[in-house]
């Protein structure tokens, strides 16, 4: 899947999503907004509606798919039933699925590290952060669960979860584009 996509479902949390979102376009990625279903506009957990960028069918006819990169991240916001709506969404997850087993990256944070990246094979070993209370099916499957904010362990980035979503946004920017372009950006913004 060529390109960096974050992907909407009702009940997501509106700031962890829309954070995030700013920070990667200050820094010159060109995310893409996605909604699961079939209309564009996707309705928070907190009541706020946002217009994503296109549709999860048009994100399937208009997004090559082929030649997965280490630079194509599928980001995932929290939020309940946010995160369970994304999980439901099978074709989804196999996407995801065959995403990380070509190099591609994953981001999520706070449900969604364990609701939407803990269907993922092989995390034993990988250190990730969660929203307190939805570490222990990530702590099942031989995850590290740590406190932190954020962490980056090699293709797999998870945030905590709203207080530090552009924290987590700053993480994606320094995968992507490096520490200098991520510090710019904490600058531009006098974080």
């Amino acid at each position: 899947m060529k390109g960096v996509y974050m992907f909407f479902a009702d009940g997501f949390e509106e700031t962890e999503a829309l954070a995030a979102a700013d920070v990667l376009k200050r820094g010159g990625v060109p995310v893409k907004m996605v909604s699961i279903g079939e209309d564009r506009y996707v309705t928070s957990a907190h009541n706020v509606t946002v217009a994503a960028d296109m549709t999860f069918g048009e994100f399937l006819s208009d997004t090559d798919l082929e030649g997965t990169g280490r630079d194509d991240v599928m980001i995932f916001p929290g939020g309940m039933p946010g995160s369970t709506n994304l999980a439901e969404k099978a074709e989804l997850m196999e996407l995801m699925q065959k995403h990380c087993a070509a190099g591609g990256a994953v981001a999520a944070i706070c449900a969604a590290p364990s609701v939407v990246l803990g269907l993922l094979p092989d995390l034993a070993g990988k250190t990730m952060t969660c929203y307190e209370g939805f570490q222990a099916p990530l702590e099942a499957k031989g995850v590290k669960y740590s406190r932190n904010g954020v962490e980056t362990d090699g293709n797999i980035i998870t945030g905590r979860g709203p207080g530090l979503a552009i924290e987590f946004g700053l993480a994606i920017l320094t995968y992507l584009k490096g520490e200098k372009a991520a510090s710019e950006v904490k600058a531009g913004m006098m974080l």
